[in-house]
């Protein structure tokens, strides 16, 4: 099994895993919930879910969001768990405890919290999942799941370099990440 195969499968779990988190029903062997949030719009209503889990010793951010606009979106972990609606500053900067620039791309980067763009598809929803810094789970101040933080969904598409924010634009959906 190559690489691509073993992360798709993982994604796979993860979804699965905030799938039957949502329904109440349990989650698959191999899989333990670590933290979740609610999405939010900044109407305040419900729009999604978002859950860290550990599969098989890998950190998966699975996503399962509705009501966005359709194309890229920049998405970060940031370092504050309040998510007061409308513009969500109640989150303030991105999660950044080792003091690196912005972005994947930046050789000075990335912030901690520095995520894929989500991909939204034309009826506005996004279901996916994708592995995740293991420092986001550690038992250090590190810990996005111990410190508590939220996940920020932007109007625009990160550019991946541009430092404080990647010119990601306004914040339209926010999660205060809670351990499970």
């Amino acid at each position: 099994m190559n690489r691509g195969s073993i992360l798709t499968a993982t994604a796979a779990a993860a979804l699965a895993a905030a799938a039957c988190s949502r329904a109440g029903v349990g989650t698959p062997a191999g899989t333990e919930p670590l933290a979740s949030g609610t999405i939010r719009n900044p109407a305040g209503e419900r729009i999604g879910v978002a859950t860290l889990s550990d599969t098989a010793g890998t950190l998966v951010l699975a996503i399962s969001v509705g009501q966005l606009t359709p194309g890229l979106h920049g998405l970060h972990f940031h370092a504050q768990a309040t998510c007061t609606p409308p513009s969500f500053s109640s989150a303030g900067p991105h999660f950044n405890p080792t003091g690196r620039k912005h972005g994947r791309l930046n050789p000075e980067g990335p912030h901690l919290g520095d995520l894929p763009n989500l991909l939204v598809q034309p009826d506005g929803s996004a279901d996916t999942a994708f592995s995740v810094p293991a420092e986001l789970a550690a038992r250090d101040s590190t810990s996005l799941v111990r410190a508590g933080g939220a996940l920020v969904v932007h109007a625009d598409p990160d550019d991946e370099r541009t430092d404080p924010s990647g010119n990601s634009g306004e914040r339209v959906a926010c999660a205060v990440i809670e351990p499970a």
